[in-house]
């Protein structure tokens, strides 16, 4: 199935999102960037820039959410349930580098209401995330630290895998998740 035209647009966009940040790229580049001759001929098929990174942003919002909701409604303990998130963190993070990229270092642009519903969308993200470590905490399974804390470490060290990780490297997706589930959960376990 190729692609539509608007599609090529968003990951011309994204691309130069994330290799300049979304204040650098141009209306110009992105057109460029699909042999476009004239940037204005971008607005037969997206608004603004804005449209992509609202798209971009919301978009994986919606992904973490929905893979936290499925988490949730399983019966696991909440050791299976913090690898099963730290686990789709990294899925995500390795099969959509250009996309995350752009979600963790480019949500500040966007503009009301699209940043207040992407920061309530998150904040309910890790209240959620929280809410696991806390039942993990009140079981015994984890040991007695602050959940917020917790929260924030677990956060901050998958946050760069994307950066770090390209196809081809030779620790594999698995190798990787591995290490990151001995580091984390293993550290937080009673």
């Amino acid at each position: 199935m190729s692609k539509t035209k608007k599609q090529l647009v968003f990951e011309a966009a994204a691309e130069l999102f994330m290799e300049k940040g979304y204040l650098a790229a141009s209306m110009r580049e992105i057109a460029k960037k699909v042999g476009l001759e004239q940037a204005s001929s971008l607005y037969n098929h997206l608004k603004s820039k804005e449209e992509v990174l609202i798209k971009i942003c919301l978009e994986n919002a919606e992904r973490f959410i929905n893979g936290i909701a499925a988490v949730e409604q399983t019966s696991s303990t909440p050791i299976e349930k913090l690898k099963a998130l730290i686990h789709l963190h990294i899925s995500i993070a390795t099969e959509d580098r250009t996309s995350v990229t752009v979600f963790n270092d480019e949500w500040r642009h966007l503009s009301e209401p699209h940043l207040n519903d992407f920061l309530t969308k998150r904040k309910d993200y890790e209240n959620r995330f929280k809410k696991i470590i806390e039942s993990g905490i009140a079981s015994g399974d984890f040991k007695a630290v602050d959940p917020t804390i917790a929260l924030y470490t677990i956060l901050t060290s998958i946050r760069w895998i994307h950066y770090w990780y390209k196809p081809g490297r030779s620790q594999s997706v698995v190798d990787l998740e591995r290490d990151v589930f001995v580091l984390l959960v293993e550290g937080l376990k009673n």
